[in-house]
């Protein structure tokens, strides 16, 4: 079973982005555009669920471990 997890190897900020792009097996790039995209019409809605992701979301390394 697949678990949504923050990377460790393909993190910019907190490794949000680069998690979803291994859970749906994309590119993090494209995951960092559309989040890029969706901060203009959602603003502080998205900004907060990335925030709120930094602290749900486990990282690879605590999982691992």
């Amino acid at each position: 079973m697949k678990k949504l997890l923050r990377s460790n190897h393909d993190r910019k900020l907190a490794g949000i982005c680069g998690g979803i792009g291994n859970y749906f097996g994309m590119d993090s790039t494209v995951v960092r555009i559309v989040f890029l995209l969706l901060i203009i019409p959602l603003n502080a809605g998205i900004i907060l669920a990335y925030l709120i992701g930094m602290f749900v979301i486990p990282n690879e390394a605590e999982v691992s471990s």
